[in-house]
């Protein structure tokens, strides 16, 4: 039985890394296509898109907020560090212009060093003014000449400290000056990093740019093509709808001839034994023995079937159904009602349906074995969404009927009026009819209604 929604409003889910996400999603995706079951596969995969779309949406502007904020602090990133370039390439050329200037005082300093020695050297020691003064005979001159060598020889002495202190400057400035081109060269490595990083994240934001505006015209896109389809979607829904609830009331029809078949033999074979016994005490010549004994007889059948029907009730275990798959094959839909995941289709406004079997996540080409001794009553395709199908009517068993619905087979390998035994392969597992991917959806209706297979398996 189907009841489908489709809602077509956004998730609010968010996730912070879409990667991480994936499993999710995919999970999102297919429980989409369970709700839509039985639909158009093309249907179902438009809405599966499209929720999976709408999911991903928060998770992708999200990423391209981040990505922004590393571009901005990739961007003060470099400024900062232009900044800095700046601020060592003029202190760079203060140390330059201080360096000219002391090789400048360096240079004056050195001339007149050497032009005292030089003079020195050519007066013999002492300035040739001086030497004249001497060669006079004059004492004072004497004196004063002594005087002017004193002070010829503290300014030679003062310039060379001044030499001393000029190289000492310059050595350091030497150093500063190779400590501050150290620094360009690394401040500009790291502003060329920085600003291939800065590309790299301007280049990463207008990926995850170019992202989110594909997911919101996928979604709007999307969103478009299911509302233009709505009226067909209605119809097709109807449609099944229909078809289903016909195949519900065969079934329930059928099992209900059965039960009045099986209760009717019931009361023909407790009339049977009463007028066995009416007779038999009759030809005792006891005939108000025989009618006491008749009405006891048909009070204990009565009895009889009002506790089988009880134990009935309680303990439909007794078909003793097996798994129509061998091995450890997983389900991957249980059975009952079923909210519709969020982006789906919501045109009956319930939110949800009710899943009437349970899905196994069979591969295609699974053998499917008779969960019980039957009879075939459909082995082949249908028209309600479940492709190739078989089902097998297992009679009544203590005054309950049940039959068996296997559906979206690839072939059957059975047909409506043979008898099977338990654990015959009546069928291989597929993909056909309504269905998006390979399973097996099997439903187990026990008088006239469907219940959940794995109470009786």
């Amino acid at each position: 039985m189907l009841v489908v929604t489709l809602t077509l409003a956004g998730s609010g889910a968010r996730a912070d890394n879409l990667d991480d996400q994936k499993a999710q999603l995919d999970q999102r995706a297919q429980e989409v296509k369970e709700s839509l079951e039985f639909l158009d596969g093309r249907i179902q995969q438009t809405a599966a898109d499209l929720a999976t779309y709408q999911a991903r949406l928060p998770g992708a502007q999200q990423a391209l907020l981040d990505a922004q904020d590393r571009v901005t602090a990739a961007t003060n990133e470099v400024d900062a560090l232009a900044v800095r370039v700046d601020a060592a390439q003029q202190s760079k050329a203060k140390i330059t212009e201080q360096l000219a200037s002391d090789r400048g005082k360096m240079d004056s300093t050195k001339k007149l060093i050497g032009e005292i020695a030089s003079e020195s050297y050519m007066s013999g020691g002492v300035p040739s003014n001086v030497g004249l003064m001497l060669g006079s005979g004059s004492q004072n001159s004497l004196t004063g000449s002594l005087d002017l060598t004193d002070t010829v020889m503290e300014s030679q002495n003062t310039a060379l400290d001044q030499l001393a202190q000029q190289n000492a400057a310059n050595v350091n400035s030497q150093a500063r000056l190779a400590a501050v081109e150290a620094e360009i060269k690394d401040l500009k490595g790291k502003a060329d990093e920085a600003l291939k990083k800065e590309q790299a994240a301007r280049d990463d934001a207008a990926s995850k740019k170019a992202a989110v505006d594909k997911l919101v015209d996928d979604t709007s896109r999307l969103s478009k093509e299911l509302e233009a389809q709505k009226p067909a979607i209605q119809q097709q829904i109807a449609d099944v709808k229909a078809q289903q609830d016909q195949v519900a009331a065969q079934i329930q029809d059928r099992d209900r001839r059965l039960r009045e078949a099986w209760e009717a033999e019931q009361r023909r074979i407790a009339a049977q034994r009463a007028e066995e016994a009416r007779q038999a005490a009759i030809r005792a010549g006891q005939a108000q023995a025989a009618a006491e004994a008749a009405a006891q007889a048909a009070a204990n059948q009565a009895a009889e079937q009002t506790r089988q029907a009880q134990a009935a009730a309680v303990t439909p275990s007794a078909f003793g159904l097996i798994h129509p798959f061998d091995g450890n094959i997983p389900i991957t839909s249980g059975f009952g009602w079923r909210a519709t995941p969020p982006g789906t289709i919501d045109f009956f406004g319930t939110g949800g349906y009710m899943h009437t079997g349970i899905d196994f996540g069979a591969a295609c080409g699974t053998p499917v074995h008779a969960a019980a001794a039957g009879t075939v009553t459909v082995g082949g395709w249908t028209t309600g969404g479940g492709g190739w199908t078989v089902m097998i009517s297992h009679g009544v068993v203590n005054g309950n009927s049940l039959t068996t619905v296997y559906y979206h087979n690839t072939n059957v390998v059975v047909s409506p009026g043979q008898h099977v035994s338990q654990g015959q392969v009546i069928a291989y597992s597929g993909s056909t009819g309504n269905s998006t991917g390979c399973h097996a959806h099997f439903e187990t209706w026990l008088n006239g209604q469907p219940v959940d297979p794995m109470g009786l398996l």
